[in-house]
């Protein structure tokens, strides 16, 4: 409430303001992991304030809802960003921002304030909004460059205008994922009943020595929960296209939510880097090779993932085995050979690979269908080779 355009000291009400909004709203992305990505997040939004148009699809956007207009049928992907705040010598701007019809900002793609996603554009993963472009365009990087495009031709009632029976299932998988909340609450639940009952038996004493056997035990129910999930509701995935009111994609929903909701908080945060984590990914289908290191639960569709005998993949790094275009999710595989690393918060595409001991820096993205050669180092946003400073000659006497 009382927002407006403009520039503020980072230390007054409106700084304030903007700041703590930001703050709970991506505080709710975790809480209420279960509302996103589904047929309630536009009503979420729109009672948050923004401004949100018929059809929209809209993931882990992370906004503040005043300055927020989303056009009729646009796309939101996960941790993407609308809207926010800058800094800038202790000041704080805000300005409107909109994202046109039928646009898509890709995940972790940012609108910044006053900038505007014309319809019928795309702005794609890891990527800043252009402050001017055209309608029907298409941008990479940050800063962002003109991206050629092919659209993909699908049939309507699949995507951007359903009819009542595929709404109707839709909203029936999407109540599927009040489970994995219940599952979370029940192995909380379960924590608290094993430490009392420890604390009756025995002593306080005893149920503090044995406080990490319980945690761990909670912790495998969790990674079990997620495995059974998985092989239950989708089994194997391979290569290919599915549209957007598909089932496969709701169900696939069901097992993200899983993940995020109970996996994530009771074992996979906690195990990252450990042998636990990898044995787990192999259990959800990734085919991961010995000695390999890997920070990162982010594979989804872990069938799809290869990552060879001691790989690196870092914190942060998005192993990415799908694409949402024209609302139509393409997926394929990704590849690490052996030795090859991924720096921390890398994402890597589709049908993408990285050869023998090649090396991805970090914040870096591969494109689609790109290969890393053996034993060389990219980085940037898209890749580029980098061959490091160069040094002057007197600092080598």
């Amino acid at each position: 409430m009382g927002l407006a355009e403009g520039y503020y000291r980072v230390r007054s009400r409106i700084g304030w303001q903007v700041w703590a909004t930001e703050r709970v709203l991506d505080l709710a992305r975790d809480l209420l992991f279960p509302v996103y990505a589904s047929l309630f997040t536009p009503a979420w939004l729109r009672l948050l304030g923004a401004r949100i148009g018929k059809n929209v699809e809209a993931s882990t956007v992370l906004l503040i809802p005043k300055m927020t207009t989303v056009g009729e049928g646009a796309f939101l992907a996960d941790d993407t960003m609308v809207a926010s705040y800058e800094l800038d010598g202790g000041w704080l701007r805000i300005a409107p921002a909109k994202i046109g019809k039928r646009s898509f900002l890709g995940n972790s793609g940012m609108t910044a304030a006053g900038r505007n996603v014309p319809k019928n554009s795309l702005v794609a993963v890891l990527s800043a909004t252009p402050a001017k472009s055209k309608a029907g365009t298409s941008w990479l990087g940050s800063p962002p460059v003109r991206l050629r495009r092919t659209a993909i031709a699908s049939d309507d009632t699949r995507t951007y205008q359903p009819p009542l029976k595929l709404k109707i299932a839709r909203a029936l998988w999407e109540l599927c994922r009040f489970v994995p909340v219940v599952t979370t609450v029940a192995i909380a639940a379960g924590v608290f009943l094993a430490f009392d009952w420890l604390a009756t038996v025995f002593n306080y004493g005893i149920a503090a020595l044995l406080g990490g056997v319980v945690i761990l035990l909670a912790g495998a129910v969790a990674a079990g929960s997620a495995v059974a999930a998985k092989w239950l509701l989708v089994g194997r995935i391979r290569p290919g296209e599915h549209p957007l009111w598909s089932s496969f994609i709701w169900r696939n929903e069901v097992v993200d939510t899983f993940i995020e909701m109970v996996s994530a908080p009771w074992f996979a945060r906690a195990a990252t880097g450990t042998p636990a984590l990898v044995w787990w990914l192999r259990a959800l289908g990734a085919k991961i090779g010995a000695g390999t290191w890997c920070e990162s639960y982010w594979l989804p569709e872990a069938d799809l993932v290869t990552l060879g005998r001691n790989a690196t993949v870092n914190r942060g790094c998005v192993v990415q085995t799908h694409l949402f275009h024209d609302r139509v999710m393409s997926i394929d595989t990704v590849t690490l050979d052996d030795g090859a690393t991924m720096g921390p918060h890398g994402v890597i595409l589709p049908q993408a690979r990285i050869g023998n001991g090649g090396t991805v820096g970090p914040a870096s993205l591969v494109m689609r269908g790109e290969t890393v050669p053996a034993a060389t180092y990219w980085m940037g946003n898209p890749v580029s080779p980098w061959s490091g400073p160069s040094v002057p000659a007197a600092k080598l006497k």
